[in-house]
Parts: structure tokens; sequence; C-alpha cells
């Protein structure tokens, strides 16, 4: 019987020990030489040669490589997707809670501005609540009797004045907008100081009564809050005239003004607490 006979070495040792033997030698020389040196001078040569051949190889294989990431993004998982509409949906929702505060900061510095310009106590509601017809200018705000406030006080906006409570409960307020038909407020022209009654109309104009005809008004001239009868507060802006007939058998002149207070993106107003009131719920005052 034959044993068998073991099987002769492929390897060779000696040819990897002349390898490792040169690796040295030559990161030897390349530390030990300048930069000029031929080991240096070598390796630049092999560089330049080899350039040309990788810009080929880039170029050729571009499409390939191009194509294998395309379908590399085809092999997202649904979980995956899931989560970026999450994120997405989360993002947009904090751009739109960053916009909403910057427009509330906005709205929130006129009014500051407003109230700043006009002395006393003042109260910042929101508004909760808009005209429920076209026939009644009434608003509800979030403030009331448990706040301090009570009917019959002014309640002002961004740019101007816009009407008073008239119906208070402890935990809101209506106010009756000046823009309402039966409101009525004693104003002045802020340029030659003729004193009227500013009343509201359904339309949501205001017009200026009992101005007398010899008085001169032009369209563009400010009517403010007179102080005349105690409701509201001396100088508050009411509006802008806008247009100014006179009939030759009228003892007054029509007058037709633009509010200055519009409901038109209105959500915060200001109650002025101390501000010397009565009850007007209707009328003039």
């Amino acid at each position: 019987m034959r044993l068998p006979q073991p099987e002769k070495s492929s390897a060779r040792p000696g040819l990897l020990v002349i390898f490792v033997v040169l690796s040295i030698v030559l990161t030897t020389l390349w530390f030990r030489e300048g930069a000029t040196g031929p080991v240096h001078r070598l390796r630049n040569g092999v560089q330049s040669v080899a350039a040309p051949v990788e810009t080929a190889g880039e170029f050729v294989t571009r499409p390939a490589r191009s194509f294998l990431r395309w379908g590399s993004d085809l092999g997202v998982s649904r979980s995956q997707l899931e989560t970026l509409r999450t994120q997405n949906d989360e993002l947009r929702r904090r751009v739109s809670d960053l916009e909403e505060a910057r427009l509330e900061n906005i709205r929130l510095r006129k009014l500051v501005a407003f109230v700043g310009a006009n002395k006393g106590r003042s109260l910042g509601a929101r508004v909760i609540g808009r005209p429920t017809n076209s026939w009644e200018g009434v608003i509800t705000i979030d403030r009331g009797t448990a706040d301090g406030v009570r009917q019959g006080m002014p309640v002002v906006g961004p740019q101007g004045l816009l009407g008073q409570t008239i119906d208070v409960t402890s935990r809101s307020a209506k106010v009756r907008l000046i823009t309402d038909p039966r409101s009525g407020v004693a104003a002045m022209v802020q340029s030659t100081r003729a004193e009227g009654i500013v009343r509201g109309s359904i339309e949501g104009n205001l017009s200026l009564d009992f101005v007398s005809r010899e008085t001169t008004v032009r369209a563009g001239d400010v009517v403010i809050s007179s102080g005349m009868g105690g409701v509201y507060p001396k100088g508050l802006i009411i509006g802008e005239i806008t247009t100014v007939k006179s009939s030759p058998a009228g003892l007054y002149q029509d007058i037709v003004l633009a509010p200055a207070g519009s409901l038109s993106g209105l959500e915060e107003v200001v109650v002025l607490i101390s501000a010397t009131t009565q009850t007007n719920q209707g009328g003039g005052e």
C-alpha cells in the first residue's frame, strides 16, 4: 500500500522577502531624498502617463455610474418614503408657524405703537367672532368682566377707532363697530376743527353729518374723535374723507369717509380701559 506523498508547497517565501525588503528600501529613499530625487521623479512620470488614461476611463464609465446611482434610488424602501413624507410635513408646519408668528408680530407692533400714542390703561384682546350678516357691524372679543372690561368702553385697532363694547360677559364682549348703522361718534375734521357726527351704514362706509356748507372740507382730510359726550376720548383716528358734496338747498355738506379701522385681516384689538365711558348702544353721542 502506497502512502500519500506530502504536497509540495507552492509558496515562495524568498520572493515575499524580496518584495518586503524592496518596499522598505523605496520608503526609506522616499523620505530621505528631496522633492527632486529619483523616486519622486519616477512617481511624477508614472502619474503623467496615467492621467490621460484615468480621464478617459472616468468619461467612459460616467453614464454607467449615473445609471447605477439612479437604480439605487429606485430601491428606497416604503419606510424611508414614509419617513421623508413625515419630515416634509413637519418642516411645512414649522414654516407655517414661523410665518404666522411673523405676521402676528407685525400686527402687535402696530397696535403697541398706536396705543403708545394714546395715554391711559389698555387691554389687548383677540377677535373670536365676526359679523353674522351684512347689516350688523358687531364683532366678539375674548375679554370680559373678569378682565376689567365694561359696557361702553372704546375699542381700537392698529389704524384707529373701531367701536365700543355693548354686551359684556365674564369672558367675552361684543363690540359695535363705528361702521354699524346704529353707531354714532362725535368727531371733528383734524385740519379745520369742523365738528359733526360720524355715522355708519349698511355698505360699511361712514358719513360725517351736520357739517355746515360754510366750512371748508376737502377729500383726504383726516377725521378724529372730538371727545364730546364722554364716550370716546379725543384724538382717535376715525377715517379719511373721500368725497364732499354740497346741495344748494341743503344746510349741511354730504361727506363720506373711508374708515381707518378695517375688519380685513383684523385679529387683535385693544380695549381702552381707563377712558371715561358712558353706555352708547346706538344713535349718536
